[in-house]
């Protein structure tokens, strides 16, 4: 069974494999101040409500964007797994995890991009022979283009929905702070939904006009066809329910992209 660990920088994401299938996932909050032996209490017990042996699990990755997480979270698991943990570093997996970097600098690509990219490519890209757009919902909303080829191109990266109603709390006196969910109209009637209408149909036409502009550039960046739009993260399902141009949704696609790259690892070093 496999481990497979997402830190990101407002959640942290646990996930068991076996073999091909997801049998368990559980998100926790992250929270930086978090010390190896509460990360540890903490994972055994979810292990413990669920039935599974932390003896079971016979490898483990991980995918981090949070720089003072990855060395607490490894040495987590080597004092409650007893297990070394194979951290994504984008600029030096590309060759065996079989996604060539387009990135001028590539040791900037984002762990988690990286392995989204990988997931949305060997699911939906080269089953097609498309490109593949992932939209990921995130603490940033990023955008990320993966060629026909299986190559990763490049991106966009947004403020997440949440950092923006954040902004709006903190920078304009009167306006309160709001939860982000979809309103019940487009003309708020209220401070409030007038709020949650401009951060809710903002993000969604955001993402339409990004991704048209991407969809534009895609052919002469590569000479190839329309890409297929993915997207993943906390809105993803209520934002693809009001957009024809999200055509996938798959909540758990960066587990699965780390599960893909462990696979590869695992070839890689039995060599």
């Amino acid at each position: 069974m496999l481990l497979t660990v997402d830190v990101g920088n407002t959640n942290l994401v646990f996930g068991v494999f076996k073999g091909e299938t997801l049998t368990q996932s559980w998100r926790l909050a992250t929270l930086r101040e978090r010390t190896a032996d509460e990360l540890g209490i903490l994972v055994s017990d979810l292990f413990e409500a669920r039935g599974l042996d932390k003896a079971e699990i016979d490898g483990v990755i991980m995918a981090s964007v949070v720089p003072s997480l990855t060395g607490t979270m490894a040495e987590m698991i080597r004092r409650y797994f007893d297990l070394q943990t194979k951290v994504i570093e984008p600029a030096e997996d590309a060759v065996f995890a079989g996604m060539p970097i387009r990135y001028e600098r590539p040791s900037e690509v984002g762990a988690d991009r990286f392995v989204n990219g990988i997931a949305a490519y060997e699911r939906f890209g080269r089953v097609d022979g498309r490109p593949v757009i992932i939209v990921d919902f995130g603490t940033a909303t990023t955008f990320d283009c993966i060629s026909s080829r299986g190559e990763y191109l490049g991106g966009v990266i947004c403020p997440g929905v949440d950092i923006s109603a954040d902004a709006l709390f903190q920078r304009a006196a009167q306006l309160p702070r709001v939860d982000v969910c979809k309103p019940k109209r487009v003309i708020g009637q209220t401070t409030v939904e007038s709020m949650q209408s401009g951060l809710f149909y903002g993000y969604v036409a955001m993402v339409e006009g990004i991704e048209a502009r991407l969809r534009e550039e895609f052919e002469p960046m590569s000479g190839e066809g329309a890409p297929i739009c993915v997207a993943t993260g906390g809105m993803a399902a209520v934002v693809a329910e009001q957009t024809s141009v999200i055509e996938a949704v798959v909540p758990e696609l960066t587990l699965c992209g780390l599960r893909i790259v462990w696979e590869r690892f695992r070839a890689k070093m039995s060599q």
